[in-house]
């Protein structure tokens, strides 16, 4: 029956659902994950890299950042899906944050960024002769309006705040394990080790720096400056370490 209704992204089956939406949820199931954790002083996110190799530049472009980028000074984001699809979203909300900053020369509010870029991406499930985005984005930021802020996003054009969110490969098991790890008072210092716990216990194989990223969104306390930093693999190492460590011991026992 489903293949009846399939075929284009504006037609609706008969229980109201559009089938390529679904479809492209589900080629987001099937990227590695990405996770994220709003935290009292800052947001973390996690995210398992799917392409690795000896053989790869790892200071190419797209290699080094397969997951995590920047979008404004005061907003970043992690992709699970089509990194192709990413690519375009990526570069329309850069230039959407850019032309608000000409126009009112200030920042443009988190949420309202995320919208517009949402609003983008809705447009693209209702006209024919075009494809829904196969990817899903948590935009971590900060405005004067709200402090930090977690935002995720679908193919549907669909976006919710968040304090713990996953998204990608394995993310119902993720979630799951969020809500036993989320704790309204972490600090970033706290939020890193959980979320690599996370991470590591909704994969099959052991953490290694070359197949996870870390990054993080903090404010500088003096300047008010907010801060996107990814994090090389010397210092992403202990956390791994330390997660690898405890995952053999719970297997151990």
């Amino acid at each position: 029956m489903a293949r009846r209704y399939d075929s284009r992204t504006t037609i609706f089956s008969p229980e109201g659902r559009l089938y390529q939406v679904e479809y492209a949820m589900e080629a987001i199931s099937n990227a590695g994950a990405a996770i994220g954790m709003l935290c009292t002083d800052g947001v973390v996110l996690v995210a398992e890299k799917k392409i690795t190799s000896k053989l790869l530049d790892s200071k190419a472009v797209g290699v080094r950042r397969e997951k995590m980028y920047k979008l404004d000074d005061h907003l970043a984001c992690a992709v699970a899906g089509i990194t192709a699809d990413a690519n375009i979203l990526i570069n329309t909300c850069r230039a959407t944050a850019q032309r608000y900053y000409f126009a009112y020369q200030e920042p443009m509010p988190v949420e309202q960024l995320v919208r517009a870029l949402c609003d983008t991406k809705q447009g693209y499930t209702q006209f024919g002769g075009q494809r829904p985005f196969g990817v899903s984005l948590l935009y971590a930021g900060w405005d004067e309006h709200y402090g930090f802020q977690l935002y995720q996003s679908d193919p549907s054009g669909n976006y919710g705040g968040w304090k713990a969110v996953a998204i990608g490969g394995g993310h119902a098991a993720a979630q799951n394990l969020l809500k036993t790890e989320y704790k309204e008072d972490t600090p970033v210092s706290g939020g890193i080790p959980a979320l690599i716990k996370v991470l590591s216990k909704s994969m099959d194989s052991s953490l290694t720096s070359d197949k996870v990223e870390l990054a993080t969104v903090t404010r500088d306390a003096a300047t008010g400056k907010v801060i996107f930093k990814v994090y090389e693999s010397a210092e992403l190492q202990p956390y791994l370490d330390a997660a690898n460590a405890e995952k053999e011991a719970a297997a151990s026992s």
